[in-house]
């Protein structure tokens, strides 16, 4: 049986819940989203953050220090090198860039036999709901998210007023993907991001995020060598792509650069405008733990069928509490999932979840977000 998540026993689904003490868990380990999706979800394309499924985390708490790794046959090498400058011709025919920042920005481009590793050994993930919210919604990230919240506190509610987005949402998806920024990736982008465009099973998604980084080297005028992430070319506290950066980071504190590697109110207001452009609704939460009645229709647990939260209601649906729904005065729809199948925990999402779905596609990330955020939601 997965270990329950107490929702608010009380209160509209409009604004925040009233929170009741979490369940107490193990301390988890460093452990983000699985490395391949545990089960496919309903929602709809995301906007720009198409990503590979393995964080800076993940990937730290497997490598530990990562180390340059031996070279592979010069034969491959060889082919790394001319596979640069076909790009750096090719690039450079678009008019995007010139011949000469090309030849600069690569100067000192490498191939990284370590990434190709991780990229092909991503297996399918064995973990259940329960066991992936004990590691990543553990006690420790909890009491370091309410620690993160109190010593942030201006600065996220800052950006919660300009975006919408609740100060408790930010903490949640920067502890699950970056352990509150203290494990970002030691990769260096570009380099990361040619060996994957030259190994080719994803060239044309890597070679136009590699053009995207290019991009971003130029507009910030900055180095190659401060752009740091994972293996997979994600960046930052908040763990953006390149096309990502390019749409949606902020620069919140004037100083004209998008810092979302060392500036915590660029790395809050970069994910936090993510998600509003994404859709976010300032008055919606992102959904809630229930219970289903003996006999329940398993067709209804589809992630699909969409129903007024009424029609729950009618159906047998309570809180974990045995009370109500909030249906008073609410007038949006809900969806209902179990991703661990029958005997695991429910949960009826609404449509701030499919946003978080569009930061990553999967069922087990998003309900740790949400649930991450009602925890932390008791600091406020």
């Amino acid at each position: 049986m997965a270990t329950p998540i107490p929702n608010p026993p009380t209160g509209a689904d409009r604004g925040r819940p009233t929170v009741t003490p979490p369940v107490s868990k193990p301390a988890a380990q460093p452990s983000p989203q699985p490395t391949a999706k545990p089960e496919p979800t309903t929602a709809a394309s995301p906007v720009p953050k198409p990503r590979p499924e393995q964080g800076a985390e993940q990937e730290a708490t497997e490598q530990g220090t990562i180390a340059v790794p031996a070279p592979k046959p010069e034969t491959e090498l060889a082919g790394f090198a001319k596979w640069v400058n076909g790009f750096k011709v090719d690039t450079a025919k678009t008019g995007k860039f010139t011949a000469e920042f090309l030849d600069t920005a690569l100067t000192n481009v490498r191939f990284i036999p370590r990434v190709i590793e991780l990229d092909r050994r991503q297996p399918e993930s064995t973990l259940t709901h329960a066991t992936y919210l004990d590691r990543v919604v553990g006690a420790v990230r909890i009491r370091e998210g309410r620690e993160n919240f109190r010593e942030n506190r201006d600065a996220l509610m800052a950006v919660e007023a300009k975006y919408g987005v609740p100060a408790e949402v930010i903490t949640a998806l920067w502890g699950i993907e970056t352990s509150y920024g203290q494990i970002t990736g030691g990769f260096r982008v570009l380099d990361a991001l040619a060996s994957l465009a030259y190994e080719g099973r994803r060239r044309e998604f890597f070679q136009t995020e590699l053009v995207n980084l290019l991009t971003i080297i130029r507009e910030e005028e900055r180095s190659p060598d401060d752009f740091q992430g994972s293996w997979a070319g994600a960046m930052g506290q908040s763990q953006f792509m390149p096309s990502s950066f390019l749409a949606y980071a902020v620069d919140h504190d004037g100083d004209g650069k998008r810092d979302i590697w060392g500036t915590k109110a660029d790395v809050f207001a970069s994910a936090a405008n993510y998600l509003k452009q994404s859709g976010w609704k300032a008055d919606e939460r992102w959904g809630r733990q229930v219970t289903l009645p003996a006999g329940f229709d398993r067709a209804l647990v589809d992630g699909k069928t969409v129903k007024p939260l009424t029609a729950w209601q009618e159906l047998g649906l309570r809180l974990q509490n045995g009370a109500d729904l909030p249906t008073a005065g609410t007038d949006f729809t809900a969806r209902l999932i179990q991703p661990d199948g029958r005997g695991g925990p429910a949960f009826l999402v609404y449509g701030n979840y499919d946003v978080i779905l569009r930061w990553n596609r999967s069922n087990y990330f998003a309900t740790a977000v949400g649930i991450l955020s009602d925890r932390i939601a008791e600091e406020r």
